[in-house]
């Protein structure tokens, strides 16, 4: 649906219901788009909000290849007494 602003002003609440119902509303300027009217997604919890995190840390923790500690990766550059050599 497209209207202009001014005829918007006067159905605002209708155009907001119709949006979240999944309506596209296109306000126009001068015959010309310049504002969509659209539903905002619902918040998730923070149940499914903490559940989204331990996914992600999931599948990081999967792509973690073994390798030498980062603390003693670079001991080499330095002699028994921790001046470099």
């Amino acid at each position: 649906m497209q209207l202009t602003i001014t005829d918007a002003k006067e159905r605002l609440t209708d155009l907001v219901r119709r949006a979240e119902a999944g309506e596209d509303i296109v306000l126009t300027r001068h015959g010309h788009a310049v504002a969509r009217l659209v539903a905002i997604r619902p918040r998730t919890s923070v149940k499914d909000r903490a559940a989204q995190i331990a996914a992600i840390r999931a599948r990081a923790a999967e792509k973690v290849l073994p390798g030498p500690s980062a603390s003693r990766s670079q001991d080499f550059l330095y002699d028994k007494g921790g001046q470099p050599e």
